[in-house]
């Protein structure tokens, strides 16, 4: 599908990217030429797909809680020290649970908007200072979700999720002049290991609602984000690319009693 140096001389940061839509984003750009950065909270998990990822390309990893503005600032030190550069933020890191939104207490809709809109920005914000705004280049991707009817069942993450889109839209008109690309993607229901934590009985007939009738898959995301983020896409910014089988036209997530 694309040329094999399409991310040639390329870095990429790949936020979340032990698993999951990170981890196929990561796979897809290594195949293009990219050297790929992947962080996340587990070590462990990380040195696990890096340890898989390095056939394809050159690949790092570094442990890094994006709630924390002092451990995204080390993580930049890194990739400065290591690889000289950035040119681009793939802002994938984020964490939700599905509940009806009387059972979210103010302490869980807290945390889940600080992982998902204050931590991206504090990885917008520390890789636009060191690298992008410098160096008059980059390009964002922000990792969203299904949020074009509202998110019944997890409305702490839609809300966080909404911000980022709005983010995504205001950044992309100020941020031009720095020749700053930044756009988004919404996935739909993904199979892949986010989908795991969500009980069954939530799970049960998905694909029902979907017009596609099934559930999309890590690497038709990453194919997406490939193509937002390389030459190929160089005239479009302050977009949200919805990747959901056209669920978000028809049907609904999770029902909650309704």
């Amino acid at each position: 599908m694309f040329s094999p140096d399409l991310l040639k001389d390329q870095v990429a940061l790949v936020t979340g990217g032990g698993s999951g839509i990170g981890y196929a984003t990561a796979e897809t750009f290594l195949q293009v030429g990219a050297q790929v950065v992947i962080c996340g909270r587990k070590e462990e998990k990380l040195q696990k797909a890096a340890e898989s990822l390095q056939a394809l390309g050159p690949v790092h990893y570094r442990r890094c809680d994006i709630r924390e503005l002092s451990e995204v600032e080390a993580l930049a030190d890194f990739i400065a020290a290591e690889l000289g550069a950035c040119h681009i933020l793939v802002n994938n890191a984020g964490g939700q649970f599905p509940a009806a939104a009387e059972n979210i207490t103010p302490k869980g809709f807290q945390a889940v908007v600080n992982n998902n809109l204050n931590g991206t920005w504090n990885v917008i914000y520390t890789f636009a200072h060191r690298f992008f705004i410098p160096q008059r280049q980059g390009a964002i991707l922000n990792i969203i979700a299904s949020i074009y009817r509202g998110f019944p069942g997890m409305m702490h993450t839609g809300a966080a999720r909404a911000g980022v889109d709005n983010l995504t839209k205001t950044l992309a008109v100020e941020w031009s002049r720095y020749g700053i690309r930044i756009n988004a993607i919404a996935p739909g229901i993904i199979a892949s290991s986010g989908l795991e934590q969500y009980p069954d009985e939530l799970k049960r007939n998905l694909s029902a609602n979907i017009p596609l009738g099934r559930l999309g898959t890590p690497k038709e995301v990453a194919y997406a984000a490939t193509f937002l983020v390389s030459p190929l896409a160089t005239y479009i910014t302050g977009e949200t690319l919805y990747v959901d089988g056209g669920q978000r036209l028809w049907g609904d997530f999770f029902r909650f009693g309704m």
